[in-house]
């Protein structure tokens, strides 16, 4: 495997195209051959002790790696801090006056945000926790809208050792109060609300609800966004603006550990109980920035660059906050979703703040392909000189549609694959090294060492199979909080000696890495995580459902679609109105992004004699192929009702 990258500098054609990197672009690229492949593939570690020295230590490490399968200590001994090479460093160079970030509000309120003025503002709210009685070690929950207070939050708990857990805002009350127990957080961040398609969210309502029920939480910090008029707890609620005033702006840094914890963030697995990934300081922060820097080929001078995921995602920790500022970048920061007011929005941010770099979802991409080539056509787009893919496999009709109609057929594409467990992409072209496959990965990157492997845990060199990492990486998981056990039994058990979190794959002729997508019961929307047993938890939950299964369907817009079968009660009628019922009661359980897109009502599910759903049937009746062998069923004629109903089921856009 350590030689094929070598195959990625080779020509190859698709529909009379060839996509080498255009010259003008691989003349300046930070990365023009295979010269970094080389090094790592001659020694991992010393590789990866490179890429750290690129980072600030107040002290170096002793121990460059402890492996002790499943459980890996990078830069032992060593000691750095994460926001002091966020920004104190960069300030301290001279470049105080440089942007750190552009922010535009959804309604069209902007806010330009210097280094400096982020130091100083991370510094004044991390003596704001410090005064609330946050210490090192403990855990601060975020619940927020993509505002700039939540990185200075995010940044300023790493400026005191507390580890933060930043939940997205799309979640219930429900969701975040399990996630706040889990973490045993003592203070929740969050705001009066935020704007989505020109209405309010309101996040302090959810916040109350979970903070109401959440013992741990002593204080809860609350930023004006919208005005709209909230409850405030007396003792326990307090304004952002009123905390803020006339607290001083030093704060020294704490020295923290390689091996601190840096942050915790949930995500959904193969049971209804989410695990809480642990990511610690070192390690993350050295891979992070290694990827955002040649991934991206990030010129910090010149370039203007957006990541536009939410904060509350890890695309959002590790390539909007932690990357880029590690890099002294300038930034974009949006709080809306790309069609508010118009479907151009998007697209005149980038025009305005002259974006060089995009990197977003397959999901969106999509999107804007319904929407159409005349809603970029609107804006020069010519700042333009790299697009990214992130969350999910992107189908080569989008990746070349996005390469067309946003990047002009001239700026190369790097899709990306990687996950909340690993910290930072794991599978990507480097743009200027690298001939691009439309809707493929290409190959794993330098320090990097996957493979596929089949039922057996046997290595595939060409075809299909189960996406593994091989060895420890410096941006890894650490563990699930509080279970060390669950950590072993999900991702290390499959396969002895592997990693493996759930992910297919395949290898072509030339070696080219293309991701299939989950192969366990969690779903992929949207690029988000959602686990079936999540799902099916809350639907039961409703006093109507006695029974129910969920499965992943594939969607042409989101990559999977959410599809339940559910039996009701005895003295419940099904009908489109009942079936809106369901899909209010998983949103308010879990979250908008979990409602299902069809609820499909049957009198009974597909079991084998000893009970057990047979969800692979339930898969087949969704994505509308020829149904498996049923010949293990209780009753087959079960099946074939279902299908019945199923042709016929609403389905929600």
């Amino acid at each position: 495997m350590a030689d094929e990258p070598r195959q990625a500098i080779e020509s190859f054609s698709l529909e009379g195209r060839t996509l080498l990197p255009p010259d003008d672009f691989k003349k300046d690229a930070l990365v023009r051959d295979q010269s970094m492949y080389d090094q790592a593939s001659e020694d991992w570690t010393g590789f990866w002790a490179t890429q750290a020295l690129a980072l600030d230590w107040f002290e170096e490490w002793d121990t460059l790696l402890e492996w002790d399968l499943p459980f890996a200590r990078w830069f032992g001994g060593g000691q750095l801090n994460v926001s002091y090479n966020c920004l104190d460093r960069h300030v301290a160079a001279g470049k105080g006056d440089k942007v750190a970030f552009h922010w535009e509000g959804e309604p069209g309120d902007t806010r330009t945000i210097t280094y400096a003025g982020l130091l100083d503002e991370v510094q004044r709210f991390a003596n704001v926790l410090r005064s609330l009685g946050v210490q090192r070690g403990d855990r601060v929950a975020i619940y927020m809208p993509m505002v700039p207070e939540l990185p200075v939050a995010m940044l300023a708990c790493t400026r005191i050792g507390a580890a933060h857990s930043v939940v997205f805002g799309g979640f219930s009350a429900d969701a975040l109060r399990d996630r706040i127990d889990d973490a045993a957080a003592k203070v929740l961040v969050t705001a009066d609300g935020g704007w989505r398609r020109g209405a309010v969210v309101p996040l302090k309502a959810s916040a109350d609800a979970a903070a109401d029920q959440a013992p741990t939480i002593e204080h809860v910090v609350v930023v004006r966004r919208t005005d709209h008029g909230v409850d405030m707890k007396e003792g326990r609620d307090h304004w952002w603006h009123d905390l803020m005033e006339g607290v001083a702006v030093e704060c020294e840094p704490e020295r923290m550990d390689a091996e601190d914890l840096l942050y915790l963030l949930y995500t959904s697995g193969t049971t209804a109980r989410p695990k809480g990934i642990m990511h610690t300081t070192g390690g993350y922060l050295t891979q992070v920035a290694f990827t955002h820097k040649y991934v991206f080929d990030i010129k910090p001078d010149t370039d203007v660059y957006w990541c536009a995921a939410d904060i509350g995602w890890v695309t959002g920790h590790s390539y909007i906050v932690y990357g880029p500022l590690a890099n002294g970048c300038t930034g974009v920061l949006y709080e809306g979703t790309p069609d508010f007011p118009a479907r151009d929005r998007w697209w005149d941010i980038i025009e305005r703040y002259g974006v060089t770099i995009l990197y977003t979802a397959p999901t969106a991409i999509r999107t804007f392909m319904k929407w159409g080539g005349q809603e970029p056509a609107k804006h020069d787009l010519s700042s333009l000189r790299l697009l990214g893919s992130v969350g999910e496999p992107i189908n080569p009709e989008a990746w070349t549609w996005y390469w067309e109609h946003i990047g002009g057929g001239r700026c190369p594409v790097v899709d990306t694959w990687w996950q909340t467990e690993t910290g930072a992409i794991m599978i990507s072209p480097l743009p200027g090294a690298t001939a691009l496959k439309p809707g493929s990965a290409t190959f794993p990157l330098p320090g990097v060492e996957a493979e596929v492997v089949d039922d057996q845990g046997k290595p595939v060199e060409r075809g299909g199979g189960y996406l593994t990492l091989t060895r420890p990486w410096p941006s890894m998981l650490r563990g699930i909080y509080g279970d060390p056990e669950r950590y072993r039994e999900t991702y290390w058990s499959r396969f002895p000696g592997r990693y493996f979190a759930g992910d297919g794959a395949r290898i072509d002729d030339d070696g080219y890495y293309w991701l299939l997508g989950r192969v366990d019961d969690v779903m992929n929307v949207s690029g988000h995580r959602i686990s079936t047993t999540e799902v099916e938890s809350a639907l039961v939950d409703h006093h109507s459902v006695a029974e129910a299964a969920v499965v992943g369907a594939a969607d042409a817009t989101t990559g999977q679609g959410i599809i339940a079968f559910v039996t009701l009660r005895g003295d419940f009628e099904s009908s489109d109105e009942h079936g809106q019922l369901l899909r209010k009661h998983v949103a308010t359980r879990i979250g908008a992004i979990a409602r299902p897109k069809t609820i499909v009502f049957t009198d009974d599910l597909p079991k084998t004699r000893s009970g057990k759903i047979m969800r692979r049937l339930l898969r087949d009746v969704a994505e509308g192929r020829s149904l498996g062998d049923t010949t293990t069923l209780a009753d087959a004629s079960v099946v074939e009702e279902i299908k019945r109903r199923a042709a016929s089921a609403p389905t929600e856009d």
